[in-house]
């Protein structure tokens, strides 16, 4: 913390205080909140000029994920245009029998499946272009799919080649096995929580919308025009099995990690644009109509580094953590496991995972360590909050979910946060139950 400004806390946490209530209260638009907010708080920590550099710094930082999620939204845009998805819609339709509880089932099921790489922008990608024409189909609510998509995302996040864990692990110079392995009975929770959560919904939708009555050998699914494509004239059923091919490739190249996201979605657009629109006017047309979403999209990640880059460059981000860490008085040390798995979701809500894992993971686990509380517990019991960091504003990928969701991002935080906490508190109730972590040393 800067001796010079003792208030820096206090100034981060109100800046990111501010900045939830002005979204969720929807007096600013998230993409004015992101600048003028930090703009203003910067100022009050006694930075001027000096600003301007913090903010660019932050936008340099975020700008390849600006990159791929422009190229991300023309390229699936495209596909759905050309009419990709509408066999599979079909297929699925038929499947779920018009049910909205399967399909809000199986929403959790596709979620945690994907969410294996570690990825979550690739999670969020597959999912919501594989279930969102169908939500849209039957009439389902998509705050409920943003929902369940994100929380599987942050349980299956827990894993060695996840973000969270692998840096746990570095920072407590542990094995990432000896922090995962001994979760899975919490994963497993969670997962279970999440299926029991989407089950309540599906049952809801169901009473409030009924059951689409729809089957694969029923002409009416045929009348109905089940279609996703917004354009007739823009659709290509003539080359299904070549936009297919294409699109398997690239998620299976993305999966792999071989290229770099922005420069993979670069060449997808590129060559899904000559495969269907070659002609210069009909690809202008493609662009104009997904243009607004993604300008949309891309101006709030900018806006988002705006953010980052004054939190972080005023030293707000490392003020925070600590001055937590002052209020945690000495008697409390034989709780420092269940302390840190609560702690673990302000934190990484507030600030990066970089800085809690990197900057104050270690602190408490050296505390902890004068009661006979082991690493390995402490790095276990900070993952226990993932599901709920990924509501922070400061997470890049959760403008990527409600954009493609089309949906708010603070309607997406109010209809989501209680289901995140809860989530959490299953996953650390059992890794205290399996004997993960010790409710005092």
């Amino acid at each position: 913390m800067d001796p010079l400004n003792p208030l820096l806390p206090a100034l981060g946490f109100g800046m990111v205080a501010t900045f939830m209530t002005l979204i969720m209260t929807r007096r600013l638009a998230p993409m004015v909140a992101l600048i003028v907010v930090p703009a203003a708080f910067g100022l009050l920590a006694g930075h001027g000029l000096d600003l301007g550099p913090m903010m660019l710094d932050g936008v340099k930082k975020i700008a390849p994920t600006g990159v791929m999620i422009m190229f991300a939204i023309l390229y699936f845009g495209l596909m759905i245009d050309a009419g990709l998805f509408d066999p599979p819609v079909r297929r699925l339709l038929a499947l779920v029998r018009g049910d909205p509880v399967r399909v809000v089932v199986g929403t959790v099921v596709l979620a945690v499946a994907v969410s294996l790489d570690g990825d979550g922008s690739t999670t969020y990608m597959v999912t919501v272009a594989a279930l969102l024409p169908l939500y849209a189909r039957l009439g389902l609510n998509p705050l409920i799919m943003a929902c369940l998509i994100m929380l599987s995302s942050g349980v299956m996040n827990l894993t060695p080649w996840g973000g969270p864990t692998a840096r746990a692990a570095a920072a407590l110079q542990v094995e990432a096995a000896d922090l995962f392995l001994p979760m899975l009975p919490a994963m497993a929770a969670g997962i279970g929580f999440l299926l029991l959560l989407a089950w309540m919904y599906g049952r809801r939708e169901r009473a409030r919308l009924g059951v689409l009555a729809l089957t694969p050998r029923d002409p009416a699914s045929e009348a109905a025009g089940v279609t996703v494509s917004t354009d007739p004239g823009a659709r290509r059923p003539d080359r299904l099995w070549i936009n297919a091919g294409l699109t398997l490739v690239l998620l299976a190249t993305l999966v792999s990690g071989l290229v770099p996201l922005p420069v993979l979605f670069m060449a997808g657009f590129a060559i899904a644009t000559l495969v269907n629109y070659p002609r210069s006017d009909d690809l202008r047309a493609r662009i104009a109509a997904h243009a607004p979403n993604a300008m949309a999209m891309v101006s709030l990640i900018f806006a988002a580094g705006v953010f980052t880059g004054v939190l972080s460059g005023t030293g707000m981000v490392e003020a925070m953590p600590r001055s937590l860490l002052g209020l945690i008085p000495p008697e409390l040390g034989p709780y420092m496991a269940p302390i840190t798995a609560a702690l673990s979701l302000p934190m990484t809500f507030f600030v990066s995972n970089d800085a809690f894992y990197f900057g104050v993971v270690p602190v408490l686990a050296e505390a902890a360590s004068h009661y006979g509380i082991s690493k390995a517990a402490i790095g276990s019991a900070s993952l226990v909050g993932q599901p709920f960091h990924l509501l922070s504003p400061l997470v890049p990928s959760t403008y990527l979910l409600v954009s493609l969701a089309g949906v708010e991002f603070g309607d997406h935080q109010r209809f989501t946060w209680r289901w995140a906490v809860a989530t959490c508190a299953v996953m650390a109730v059992a890794a205290a139950l399996a004997g993960v972590f010790p409710v005092r040393g």
